[in-house]
């Protein structure tokens, strides 16, 4: 199974490729992968038939207790039979329906291939994470083959749509996934479905939840609306996605749980109404409709009803006629929309009104629409007809829900006929249509899909031994799909429909009227356009409301919100029972002391400068707080940090007045004194209350121990970041990279990874003849601007730091130092270049991309990790190298080195782009507007 999935995506990566190279003709090599899946089932047909079970299982996230559990038995055999054999029919019915240079074909082709792998680990899952991981992975992919026109707003709208239904729906399901799995302590369905449930409303709520997500995948009442404007999808999509695969995937989900859900309270009602007033209502709107995809897409919205209805039943008769229908529905439904696709390639419309004389252009595609009609509409000896006897056999004592169905059968007799008549049928006084010949490619697939419903239907004495294994799981089975069952009440019912959706068909013309007039007040489309609007319009009125513009008023609100809430909970829960030392050393107080009153004097103060240099003495502080704790690691990122922020406010400060504004008035100070005390006293008290509730041992005890053994280190901080909660570091570094480049984009009015400034010609009269040139982008800067002391030193001392950053970077896993402060102290040499010699001096200093740096340190990160995994052990290992070198000796190299040079790389090409975004570009924009702060003009007379 593993190897399938892998299959797939290996395939979805070389469409684009093969696209490229053979054009539409790549669908067929791509069509291996699902026919490969169908070929994997057909194999395991004897081990399932027996009720027995495929599994594979494949460790992965050990923290999560989440690992690759997958597992086949009866319902995913057939799901797997389903996803590969259409799948691969659709891929080469695709080769001859697109056009050679098709817009977006190598995308798409890939998509389809990927979704198909996504379904397969959908149904393939054990796991209920994983199994949502599949899930969601459908969900993106549909989005992007509905939105695959992008240049039409319909299929831009219908994809987004797609995405926030089912999205939201899934999320919903995620929650009551946690709640079975976290009640059961594992989430491998297996497992919980030997378990005693829960019961009450705990169970109640993860059912609904569940619920909200199958019926919305499945586009189930009310959650309709998403499937008829999907039809905006290339008609193989809507093949595949809404009649075979994806829609299925709701349906699947409640199979897989009916036989232990079924029993709570609200699985049945929720399941069977939703089900039989979506048949109905869905059953109705197809007769209204004179697209024929349109009329199919209803069509199967009627039909996805009638599965849930019976799927949910929960008793062994129902869950063996839903199998039955499962897989009747996705022959004859896949089998129309490729119909429909053909009668579109060919005669350029798929309006019914417009379409004439059909069936004398190609009485193979007749045939085969004949049959899939037929089997949609429940015609003996089809397969359709042996899974609506079932149906009406399993509901035989329940008058309510049966009627609704023999209703809903009837619609589907109707607009099974409409569909016929409309694609086929000769009209008065419109020309008949006359395309040319069809390609063997795209007549091939649904004339092997109708002809497996044509011998499905005698064969159903087969297909009841190999689906009653599912059936079993919810009792004995006292119910068999036959293709005769005799004169019984079930045959009657069918009778019944079949000569009431003739009727229904046949006065058609005075029923026109009525059916104008029954329609619900309000669309599905128009409901959600609704919805969506209202929360837009929401949106905006909470945006107007709150946002007015002001960063101190929003500082305020979040922080008066902190005091509020949390200190007043804590205040609540006291007393605590925590004795606090009030220092350890006496110079602690005096530290303590200086931050306070910098913290106060910063709040008061008027200018800009002034203010940044106080919050800087804070940083500093505590800096010497962490020293006369015996954190020297600690002490030297803060005294860098601190360093490089107050260089990067130096550079935002440039083009800001150098006072604050007269506001805050004096009173407005007070108060913002006094919410800084408030929250200082609530944060000291959180972290004093938190560690006081500690009822656990402290796994930082073990830390030690552990960098020694595990990491080969003795700097627990270093190696902690590097090996212990490596993963943590890799997270935090991908935020920096997504940061930068964050501020890059808001700052670069052209792109920060084109050609860098180059240093201006000769320089004029602010070099003298002979003076020597200490930095090359010195001339560049104005005359009054210049220091030559300060050109001097940063001559003198930038390789130094620059070396002394790579002596911290080699020595951070045994002594202070590590990756992180060693860009630091690298990017503060750069800063240092920059401050000296402008922007020209900064691109001598780094001739490179700040991108280019950033994605070579996150790719040596990820790739240390990487590489761990191909020598054999997990991800982020480390392992430990002892060697002896000629001339150099001996050698100790610990692994996550390596994982280290990648943080190192990435706070280097952090703090290069924060200089060329705050630093280079806003001198760029200063020589370009000939301002400075406060609008201060320039005077480029002094410019060389």
């Amino acid at each position: 199974m593993l190897l399938l999935l892998i299959l797939h995506m290996v395939a979805a990566l070389a469409a684009p490729a093969l696209v490229k190279w053979w054009g539409p003709r790549a669908f067929y090599p791509l069509a291996l992968a699902p026919a490969a899946a169908f070929c994997w089932a057909l194999a395991r047909t004897p081990a399932v038939a027996d009720g027995g079970a495929v599994v594979e299982t494949y460790p992965w996230i050990r923290e999560l207790k989440l690992d690759i559990a997958l597992r086949v038995t009866t319902l995913s055999w057939l799901m797997t039979l389903l996803i590969g054999g259409v799948g691969a029919l659709v891929m080469v019915y695709c080769a001859r329906y697109f056009k050679p240079g098709s817009t977006g074909l190598a995308q798409f082709a890939g998509v389809l291939v990927a979704f198909a792998g996504a379904m397969l680990l959908l149904v393939f899952s054990d796991d209920l994470l994983l199994l949502y991981v599949g899930w969601e992975l459908t969900t993106i992919f549909s989005y992007l083959m509905i939105g695959h026109s992008t240049e039409r707003r319909s299929s831009r709208w219908a994809a987004a749509q797609a995405l926030i239904v089912t999205t939201l729906g899934g999320l919903a399901m995620l929650v009551g996934f946690i709640m079975l799995g976290e009640h059961a302590g594992t989430y491998r369905w297996s497992e919980i479905s030997a378990q005693p449930l829960p019961g009450g409303a705990y169970l109640i709520t993860a059912v609904l939840l569940i619920l909200a997500g199958a019926l919305s995948k499945s586009a189930v009442l009310p959650f309709s609306s998403w499937l008829p404007a999907a039809m905006a999808a290339p008609t193989p999509v809507s093949a595949y996605l809404h009649a075979a695969a994806m829609v299925k995937a709701g349906v699947y989900l409640v199979g897989l749980l009916a036989p232990i859900l079924a029993i709570v309270g609200p699985w049945r009602p929720v399941a069977q109404v939703a089900g039989v007033v979506t048949m109905l209502v869905s059953g109705w709107a197809a007769l209204r409709q004179t697209d024929l995809k349109l009329l199919l897409a209803y069509g199967t919205v009627s039909q996805l009803g009638l599965l849930i209805a019976v799927t949910g039943a929960g008793t062994p008769a129902a869950a063996l006629a839903g199998t039955a229908m499962l897989l009747a529905h996705a022959l004859f439904k896949a089998t129309l929309f490729l119909v429909v696709g053909i009668i579109d390639h060919g005669a350029g419309t798929r309006d019914l009104r417009q379409l004439s004389g059909l069936r004398r252009w190609s009485r193979p595609l007749f045939v085969v629409s004949v049959l899939a009609a037929a089997s949609m509409a429940g015609v003996p000896p089809l397969v359709g007809f042996v899974a609506k006897e079932a149906v009406f056999a399993a509901f035989i004592d329940q008058p309510l829900v049966l009627a609704g169905l023999v209703v809903g059968t009837i619609l589907t007799v109707a607009y099974s006929a409409r569909f016929l008549w409309g694609a086929f049928a000769d009209r008065p006084g419109v020309e008949p249509v006359s395309p040319g010949p069809i390609a063997a490619a795209m007549l091939v697939p649904p004339t092997v899909l109708a002809g497996l419903g044509l011998l499905a239907g005698p064969a159903a004495a087969v297909l009841d031994g190999l689906l009653s294994p599912y059936a079993e799981l919810l009792g004995e089975v006292d119910a068999h799909l036959v293709l005769w069952p005799g004169l019984t009440p079930a045959l009657g019912l069918s009778v019944l429909a079949l000569v009431g959706g003739g009727l229904l068909f046949a006065v058609r013309g005075p029923l026109a009227p009525v059916l104008a007039r029954l329609r619900s007040p309000i669309g599905g489309n128009q409901g959600y356009e609704w919805v969506v609007g209202r929360f837009d319009r929401l949106a905006i009125e909470v945006t107007g409301a709150t946002q007015r513009g002001s960063l101190p008023q929003y500082l305020g609100i979040i922080l008066v919100t902190l005091v509020v809430l949390p200190g007043g909970a804590m205040l609540a829960a006291g007393p605590w029972q925590t004795r606090i030392p009030l220092w350890g050393n006496p110079l602690q107080p005096v530290v303590v002391l200086v931050i306070a009153v910098a913290a106060l004097l910063a709040v008061g103060a008027r200018r800009r400068l002034t203010a940044m240099l106080l919050v800087g003495v804070t940083g500093y502080g505590a800096a010497m707080l962490f020293i006369l704790h015996g954190a020297p690691d600690l002490a030297l990122t803060q005294f860098l940090v601190e360093t490089a922020t107050i260089a990067v406010f130096v550079l935002v400060l440039r083009r800001l007045p150098p006072r604050f504004s007269a506001r805050p008035l004096r009173r407005s100070r007070w108060a913002r004194r006094v919410i800084g005390v408030a929250v200082g006293l609530v944060a000291g008290g959180l972290a004093l209350v938190a560690a006081g509730a500690r009822r656990a041992p402290d796994i930082a005890v073990a830390f030690p121990d552990l960098a020694v053994a595990e990491g080969y280190g003795r700097n627990v901080v270093n190696v902690t970041l590097v090996d212990i909660r490596a993963w943590d570091t890799m997270g935090e570094v991908s935020v920096l990279v997504v940061a930068a480049t964050g501020v890059a984009s808001l700052i670069f009015e052209k792109s920060r990874t084109g050609p860098r400034p180059r240093r201006p010609g000769p320089p004029g009269r602010s070099v003298l003849p002979g003076r020597p040139v200490w930095l090359r982008g010195g001339p560049t800067l104005y005359a009054e601007r210049r220091s030559i002391v300060m050109e001097v030193v940063t001559r003198l001392i930038f390789h130094t730091v620059v070396l002394f950053s790579l002596f911290l970077l080699f020595s951070g896993h045994n002594a202070p130092g590590g990756g992180f402060a060693g860009g630091l102290v690298a990017g503060l040499a750069l800063v240092v270049r920059y401050l000296a010699g402008g922007r020209y001096e900064l691109t001598e200093a780094a001739p490179v991309g700040a991108g280019l740096i950033l994605g070579a340190g996150l790719a040596v990160v990820v790739g240390s990790g990487v590489v761990s995994m191909l020598a054999g052990g997990t991800l982020l290992q480390s392992a430990k190298i002892d060697a002896s070198l000629p001339l150099i000796g001996d050698i100790h190299l610990v692994t996550t080195l390596f994982f280290d040079i990648g943080v190192y790389l990435i706070v280097i090409g952090l703090v290069l782009d924060i200089l060329r975004s705050l630093g280079a570009e806003v001198d760029r924009h200063i020589e370009a507007t000939g301002t400075e702060a406060g609008g201060l003009a320039v005077d480029k007379g002094d410019r060389p």
